[in-house]
């Protein structure tokens, strides 16, 4: 503890904390505008719905209304997320629908 006095560790941590909202937002516009790979958007719908089942077991065992205060934003972070892989598996669904009838169900 005391080297991480001597370091000064704590003064880098709400300045990662402050960068790590606009990678995120330059991130999801990212998979909005580029083209995914089908094994990464596949990944990005497990993390997806992992974080899903995360938030509804925190908020199912909560005890009070203030324990999970930050419920909205949380929600509306996986919101965002959940629309923009919609956006993305849309957009492979109809480059590659095209080819034949094997080309959409490989990615659906």
């Amino acid at each position: 503890m005391q080297r991480a006095e001597t370091l000064n560790l704590k003064a880098f941590k709400p300045n990662l904390v402050n960068y790590f909202l606009p990678f995120g937002i330059i991130a999801l516009v990212a998979m909005l505008v580029l083209p995914l790979p089908v094994a990464l958007l596949d990944t990005f719908f497990v993390l997806n719905i992992t974080l899903s089942l995360l938030i509804l077991m925190v908020a199912l065992h909560t005890q009070r209304p203030l324990d999970f205060s930050s419920f909205p934003n949380l929600l509306l972070i996986a919101t965002v997320l959940r629309l923009g892989l919609n956006v993305a598996s849309t957009r492979i669904v109809l480059k590659d629908g095209h080819t034949g009838p094997d080309a959409a169900g490989q990615v659906i």
